[in-house]
C-alpha cells in the first residue's frame, strides 16, 4: 500500500474541494417556478418583458393631465370614465377631464398624473382637484423596476421566495437551475446504537446522523440515511461503493483517524481515489477526501462537533461547488471576552451571537471546547474562525462567524 498524502492546510482543502466540485458540476434541469424555492439558479436571467410592463395607477383616485391642475387653487375637472385594473379600455384623457382609477390600472392616455381619491370632492361628473399636486404622483412607469433585457437574476443564486416572485412577475414559467446533489449517509461504529432502543454497556445513541442529515436538509437537499457501518472493513468496502454507484456524494462519520478499527482510509485508497487525509483544523483535523466510484467522498470524524466544523467549513464547500452555488457574504462579530489560541491549526469555536443596542454584533466563545461537548454546540449557534498560528485576541476584537 502506498503512503497516504501527509496533513495540509485548511485553505488547500478548501481550494481541493473547489477545484472537484467545478470538475464534476452537476448538469442543469429547467424546473416549474413552483418547484425552484431554494434551488440553485444555473444560468444567469434576463428580462424578457420590461416591469412594469406599463404605466399604471399606484392608487386609488383620478387620473388627469397635471397641466389642467393648479398650484394655489382647487380645480374643477369633468369626469368621463372608469379604468380599473385589468385589461385597458383605450381610455382618453382630455383637456379639463379626468377618469377614476384604481391601483395598478393602466393610465389613460394623455394622462400623466393620480391624484389620491381622499384629496377630491366629488359631486357627480364633477371631481375637485386639491392645489399644490406634484406632476405625475402616484404614477408607476413602465420599464421602473426593470427595462426588457435587463439582468435580474444572477446564476449560482438560491433562489429565496421574492426572487422566484420576481421570475413570477416577468411571466417566466420555468428556471435553469443546477441538479440537487443525491447524497448518501453512513455512520459508524459497533458501538452505535438507534434512540429509543435500550443502552447496553459501552454504548452510544446514534447522534451523528440526526446532526449530518438536519444539515444537508437546511442545504435544500434530500440526503438519504444507509444502515450503520459496522467495525468490518469488507461490507464497509460492499456497502460503500453499492452507494458510490448511484449517488452522487457519499459522506461518512467516524472511523477515519489511525484506529484500528478506523478502516474508510484504507478502504478509499484500495477502491477509490484520495484527494487529502487530515487536515490541520481543529476540531476535525481527521477529514477525508476522495472519489469513490461515481461519488464525491467525504469522510468525517466521529466526535458530533468535529461532523459539526468540518460540514460547515468544508462540506458546504463540495455541496454547493456542485451546484454551482456562488458564495454568501461572510459576516463577522466582536468578541465578548479575551481568547487565546496557542496551537498552530486554525480553529473553529463555539460560540453565541447576540446584538446591542448600537446594532453591533457580538459572539461569545464557548467555554467547552472538547469536540464530543455536543450539549455546548446545541447552546451556541456560531463558530467563530480563528486563523492558523498562535494568536491572542482581547475583548472587542473582530473575529469572522459562521452560524448555523
Amino acid at each position: 500500500m502506498t503512503e497516504f498524502p501527509t496533513s495540509i492546510l485548511f485553505e488547500e482543502a478548501r481550494e481541493i474541494l473547489c477545484k472537484v466540485a467545478a470538475a464534476h458540476r452537476l448538469p442543469i434541469e429547467h424546473v416549474a417556478l413552483a418547484r425552484t424555492h431554494g434551488r440553485v439558479l444555473a444560468e444567469d436571467i434576463v428580462a424578457p418583458i420590461a416591469l412594469q410592463p406599463f404605466d399604471n395607477s399606484a392608487m386609488d383616485g383620478y387620473a388627469c393631465r397635471h397641466a389642467d391642475l393648479r398650484k394655489h387653487e382647487s380645480v374643477s375637472l369633468a369626469l368621463v370614465g372608469e379604468q380599473f385594473a385589468g385589461r385597458a379600455l383605450g381610455l382618453h384623457v382630455g383637456a379639463g377631464e379626468c377618469v377614476r382609477i384604481t391601483t395598478g390600472a393602466p393610465m389613460p392616455i394623455s394622462a400623466d398624473t393620480v391624484v389620491m381619491r381622499e384629496d377630491t370632492q366629488v359631486d357627480g361628473d364633477a371631481v375637485t382637484m386639491p392645489p399644490g399636486v406634484r406632476a405625475g404622483v402616484n404614477v408607476r412607469i413602465a420599464g421602473e423596476d426593470a427595462q426588457a433585457g435587463d439582468p435580474v437574476l444572477r446564476a449560482g443564486t438560491r433562489l429565496n421566495a421574492v426572487q422566484v416572485s420576481l421570475a413570477a412577475s416577468l411571466g417566466i414559467e420555468r428556471l435553469p437551475v443546477s441538479a440537487k446533489p443525491t447524497v448518501a449517509v453512513f455512520t459508524t461504529g459497533d458501538e452505535l446504537v438507534e434512540a429509543g432502543m435500550p443502552l447496553q454497556p459501552g454504548e452510544i445513541y446514534n447522534s451523528n446522523r440526526e446532526l449530518l442529515m438536519g444539515l444537508l436538509r437546511a442545504e435544500g437537499l434530500e440526503p438519504v440515511a444507509w444502515p450503520t457501518l459496522p467495525d468490518d472493513p469488507e461490507r464497509i468496502a460492499s456497502m460503500m461503493q453499492d452507494a458510490a454507484s448511484s449517488f452522487d456524494v457519499v459522506i461518512t462519520c467516524g472511523a477515519v483517524s489511525a484506529g484500528e478499527k478506523d478502516h474508510i482510509p484504507a478502504m478509499l485508497q484500495a477502491h477509490g481515489r484520495v484527494h487529502f487525509w487530515k487536515v490541520r483544523m481543529k476540531p476535525g483535523m481527521p477529514l477525508l477526501a476522495g472519489k469513490l466510484g461515481q461519488a464525491q467522498f467525504l469522510g468525517l470524524p466521529g466526535n458530533p462537533v468535529s461532523v459539526l466544523a468540518t460540514f460547515l467549513t468544508l462540506g458546504r464547500v463540495l455541496i454547493h461547488g456542485l451546484q454551482g452555488r456562488a458564495e454568501g457574504p461572510r459576516r463577522f462579530a466582536r468578541l465578548q471576552i479575551a481568547i487565546e489560541k496557542p496551537h498552530a491549526r486554525r480553529e473553529f469555536v463555539r460560540g453565541t451571537l447576540q446584538v446591542d443596542d448600537t446594532g453591533t454584533l457580538w459572539v461569545t466563545p464557548n467555554a467547552a471546547t472538547g469536540s464530543h461537548r455536543l450539549r455546548a454546540a446545541a447552546d451556541a449557534d456560531a463558530l467563530l474562525v480563528l486563523a492558523e498560528g498562535a494568536i491572542s485576541l482581547a475583548q472587542g476584537d473582530v473575529v469572522e462567524v459562521l452560524t448555523y
